[in-house]
């Protein structure tokens, strides 16, 4: 009768330790495992498995959320250039700005320096890096 344990404690008292081999099939992967004894030492190799785009289920849902485009006051309009926006992107487009402009403190990167256009945004001459999110909720409209 031959039984497979994965426990640590049957591996311990068979000095066979057990490795995984991550195997590619045709429709997914495939956990496979694979015993050695414990005289023979193996490297393990980490591997990693992506799932391609083509392979995720579309289910056609509309993105909710902050995911869902929301019209924007014309100030914030005027800084990211769309009437319509998701809060991630205008959060990534602000930040591609602070980036491209050097507004960083540079003693203190947790600190932006506005400049005249997120003036108009924040209405404060310096932000925390944390308070940006709070501040632009007003400026997506219902």
């Amino acid at each position: 009768m031959a039984t497979m344990s994965l426990g640590l404690f049957s591996s311990f008292l068979t000095g066979e330790t057990a490795s995984f081999v991550v195997v590619p099939s045709s429709s997914s992967l495939r956990l496979v495992l694979a015993r050695t004894s414990a005289s023979l030492r193996s490297a393990r190799t980490v591997t990693s498995a992506t799932v391609s785009q083509d392979s995720q289920p579309s289910s056609g849902k509309q993105p909710r959320g902050i995911m869902r485009p929301r019209r924007i006051s014309p100030e914030m309009q005027a800084l990211v250039g769309v009437a319509e926006i998701s809060r991630t992107q205008a959060l990534k487009l602000i930040w591609a700005h602070i980036k491209e402009n050097n507004l960083q403190d540079p003693e203190n990167k947790k600190i932006i320096i506005c400049d005249e256009k997120l003036k108009n945004i924040f209405k404060k001459d310096q932000v925390g890096f944390l308070e940006i999110a709070g501040l632009i909720t007003p400026h997506f409209l219902k």
